[in-house]
């Protein structure tokens, strides 16, 4: 009775909640990256990284997890710690560090996150776009310091306003598409299968 109870229970699609999480706050974060916002307004990115990217996004994986979606658990679990991770160093441990070893930090989370864009050529095109544009935004972020170019600093924070539109498209498309019961806002299909498909004249 209980397995049956168990199989018949529809968990919810956390998917969404996660992506909301990080298109927010990376667009927060973004903005003062661009330069259009100051550096005093930080301290509400902080507090956006500590609730809403931090925690949601890590409960998001969680969620993942449970349903069997290791990309999803993974991905969620992994920058919702990074969101702690961020609003801890700068808001206590940010004093006397060396801004090389900042740029290390950010091209560490560059290369996890070309890794985890590799593994979602098999997903929908709108994921591979988000960490297509992020593992960019990260290496443009992480290179500034270590090169000495602010430029590449403020575009850094370009490209992760344009990673940030694209999840939350992707997540407003998630939870739309699910509400209505059918397909409003396109995801695409695999980068994979658009590579493997055969040719028309095949």
């Amino acid at each position: 009775m209980i397995a049956r109870r168990r199989k018949s229970m529809k968990l919810a699609n956390p998917a969404p909640l996660g992506l909301f999480g990080f298109a927010t706050t990376t667009w927060l974060l973004s903005m003062v990256n661009a330069g259009w916002l100051p550096a005093t307004t930080v301290p509400i990115v902080l507090a956006m990284a500590f609730a809403y990217g931090g925690t949601a996004q890590f409960a998001a994986g969680l969620m993942e997890m449970a349903k069997g979606n290791s990309f999803g658990f993974i991905a969620f679990c992994s920058f919702g710690a990074f969101w702690w991770s961020f609003a801890l160093f700068e808001k206590f441990f940010a004093t006397g560090v060396p801004t090389a070893a900042v740029g290390w930090y950010l091209l560490v989370w560059g290369a996890f996150t070309f890794a985890m864009w590799l593994a979602s050529f098999a997903l929908n095109r709108a994921v591979f776009l988000i960490f297509l544009a992020l593992w960019i935004t990260f290496f443009l972020l992480g290179l500034s310091p270590l090169l000495g170019i602010r430029a590449l600093f403020t575009l850094g924070g370009y490209t992760g306003l344009i990673t940030a539109l694209i999840a939350f498209y992707t997540a407003a498309a998630e939870i739309i598409n699910e509400s209505h019961g059918r397909t409003l806002l396109p995801l695409g299909v695999p980068a994979v299968r658009l590579a493997t498909a055969p040719h028309p004249a095949e």
